[in-house]
């Protein structure tokens, strides 16, 4: 399977984005302390605006006029802008942060080129470690949907290389009741992703081959239904936290 454009549709696909895929505090304290006493913060691929600090000056650019549309009251409203382009001068922002976005980018080195140049301390990444997409009971049931997202997500040595710097790598622990519905965030409620609305929050999903979504719903489906799942892992119900490929990356700016 070849993902010839990373991007997903947002303004087609993602009107319920906002519904299902929320700030989890739990996680936005790993940004908070990434952030540290940076004051002006830059939002690229900010998408409905989860994760942005409410306690700095914080300008944000998203490409997509439905999940600007999302953005919720109290948030500042959203530049249009790619990444790859960016209309600021050189070391404008304290910090540039870039939140579960990368994988829809479809030039990765010049969107994360210019994440540094407009950066004056550190640079903030959210994303997913293709390498450890395969660590829970996903890597039964969706192998062909993490095959895709294998190769939409960019290594993490990719991303330090291209930044320079000095870069902290940290996974985040999800917590089995997080509110933003990433894939992953269901490892302790796998019925949940039997619902089509929350799946197309998903956008992973939209880059399978046809029929393909059915199937894989229907294999997770009839083994829930037979107990089959819970046999075999039902212990991750129990799990308060799950560490598995959602990491940060710190990169201080030299």
């Amino acid at each position: 399977m070849e993902i010839k454009n990373p991007s997903f549709n947002y303004d087609q696909l993602g009107h319920c984005y906002s519904t299902y895929r929320q700030t989890d505090l739990r996680i936005a304290a790993y940004v908070e302390k990434a952030l540290g006493s940076a004051k002006t913060v830059l939002n690229v691929g900010a998408g409905s605006g989860s994760y942005e600090p409410e306690d700095r000056y914080v300008l944000a650019v998203e490409p997509s006029v439905t999940m600007r549309a999302q953005r919720k009251s109290g948030r500042v409203p959203a530049l249009i802008g790619k990444a790859d382009a960016l209309p600021f001068d050189d070391h404008s922002f304290d910090a540039v942060m870039a939140m579960i976005t990368l994988h829809h980018w479809p030039d990765l080195i010049k969107g994360l080129m210019e994440l540094k140049r407009v950066a004056r301390e550190k640079v903030i990444i959210m994303t997913c470690d293709p390498d450890a997409l395969t660590g829970y009971w996903s890597a039964e049931y969706f192998p062909e949907l993490l095959e895709v997202e294998r190769k939409r997500f960019p290594k993490i040595e990719t991303i330090t290389q291209v930044l320079g710097g000095t870069s902290e790598v940290e996974k985040i622990a999800i917590p089995s009741d997080c509110v933003d519905g990433f894939i992953e965030a269901f490892y302790a409620r796998p019925e949940a992703l039997l619902d089509k609305d929350i799946r197309r929050s998903q956008s992973s999903w939209d880059f399978l081959d046809k029929g393909m979504e059915e199937v894989l719903v229907k294999r997770l489906s009839d083994d829930l239904a037979s107990g089959g799942w819970d046999k075999k892992y039902g212990a991750h119900r129990c799990m308060p936290y799950f560490e598995g490929s959602l990491t940060l990356i710190v990169t201080k700016i030299i």
